[in-house]
């Protein structure tokens, strides 16, 4: 009964979704309280390191915030017949401006990775790999094949745009505009949220929740008024493709709406899109659901952040196909130099049966049940001016639906990585 109703809401919310970015972009506003790009909003992620201020006369100053966050380690995925590993670093580095302009304010945002020469050199492999291995991960394509078992490497290029906010009396209007950007669609990104930010692994339900952080082209608008945040999007409903050194032709095909509210510690969002073929050995529509709280503050004086989050997939194949993620995640502090953190999942998921599937060739999808728990501890051992070091480790253990016993038998996984990041507090929220 619930599920009818929310389903109700977003399908209202979306028929309201490209009347509404007409309306908001003639307030002329601007989007910085949008998932991966937020200055001010509780809910979206400011840069938590450095920050300094450039002046450019006496009443034009540009404030430039830095944020980074890479892991170099040791990865091992053991599987039935076939454990493979890795040495390998995932990492990001962020860069952010803002200054005034006329009545509002306007921010520069830009964000790359090394990713593509860091990750997917694969030990049992002759070759290079599709990605960082992970068990049961999928998503996306490498050499012209759907990726299975791999994280693909993030792009070269992972956000590029200009945002502008006016303030009101009552509300708070937003406009923006990426070449390569974010779209109002699920919860703020795992790789921005600090419930994620000490966790190497990708959760295996990214592709149904926040998969879009990466999309060439977008344009949202939104208007915050209180606690609420209406947002809404048009932007290229397919994924990257597999050369991660460009950027693909933006296409405004594909639109999102959502829903977000927070008060202190906490934040909640209700979202969902219509994606026009997502993935190219697919090609059909499908709609997203997400829906998700976030919590971040202090438990016993010590820092605490966490968030449950469920994303649903409606593949428009002929079938309908539908597949549900649920996600609990948390990362506490236990004292200055000692964090662990955790990450609880139960999805259903395509592991069998991915392939190029043309037009008019379609089929019932089957689907895996998988169970994931994973528990890390990191112990920070240097910091500096310049940001802190930290070593870790953590393993993750799997339980599945019996069509995956035979081929992966009783699997696991664990990490070893030293992590670096920049000084700053918790910054990057999460919905």
């Amino acid at each position: 009964m619930i599920v009818r109703v929310m389903r109700r809401t977003l399908t209202s919310l979306l028929n309201l979704s490209r009347t509404a970015l007409v309306c908001v972009a003639l307030l002329c506003a601007h989007s910085l309280d949008a998932q991966d790009h937020p200055q001010d909003h509780d809910q979206g992620p400011a840069p938590s390191g450095h920050q300094h201020h450039m002046s450019a006369g006496d009443d034009e100053k540009w404030t430039w915030m830095t944020d980074a966050n890479v892991f170099t380690g040791f990865n091992y995925q053991q599987r039935k017949f076939a454990d493979f590993s890795a040495w390998e670093s995932q990492n990001w580095f962020m860069l952010m401006g803002s200054r005034r302009v006329g009545p509002g304010d306007i921010t520069i945002t830009g964000m790359t990775s090394l990713e593509p020469l860091t990750v997917g050199w694969v030990r049992e492999v002759a070759a290079r790999t599709g990605g960082s291995p992970q068990l049961y991960q999928t998503g996306e394509s490498y050499q012209q094949e759907p990726i299975v078992n791999y994280q693909h490497p993030h792009d070269l290029v992972m956000a590029a745009g200009v945002g502008y906010r006016i303030k009101g009396a009552r509300a708070t209007y937003t406009l923006e505009a990426d070449l390569v950007g974010s779209p109002a669609l699920g919860p703020t990104a795992f790789m921005h949220r600090e419930s994620a930010r000490d966790n190497p692994q990708v959760p295996l339900g990214h592709h149904a929740m926040d998969s879009t952080h990466i999309t060439p082209g977008v344009v949202t608008g939104g208007i915050r008024i209180g606690e609420i945040t209406f947002e809404t999007s048009a932007f290229r409903g397919e994924e990257p493709d597999e050369n991660r050194y460009n950027i693909e032709q933006p296409k405004l095909d594909s639109y999102s709406g959502r829903i977000s509210w927070a008060r202190g510690p906490w934040q909640a969002q209700f979202s969902g899109g219509h994606l026009h073929e997502p993935e190219w050995f697919e090609p059909y529509d499908e709609t997203r659901l997400t829906a998700s709280i976030g919590f971040g503050g202090e438990v016993a004086s010590r820092p605490l952040h966490a968030l449950i989050a469920w994303g649903r997939n409606i593949e428009y194949n002929g079938f309908n196909d539908r597949a549900d993620s649920y996600l609990l995640e948390w990362d506490f502090r236990a004292s200055d130099k000692n964090t662990t953190y955790g990450r609880i999942e139960h999805l259903r998921k395509q592991v069998f049966g991915l392939g190029l599937h043309p037009k008019g060739f379609n089929h019932r999808h089957m689907y895996s049940r998988i169970d994931a728990l994973t528990l890390g501890y990191v112990r920070d051992f240097l910091s500096a001016p310049w940001g802190r070091f930290g070593a870790g480790a953590d393993a993750t253990l799997y339980a599945t639906s019996d069509d995956l016993i035979p081929f992966y038998g009783g699997s696991h996984s664990y990490h070893f990585f030293v992590r670096w990041r920049p000084h700053g507090g918790a910054s990057m929220m999460s919905h």
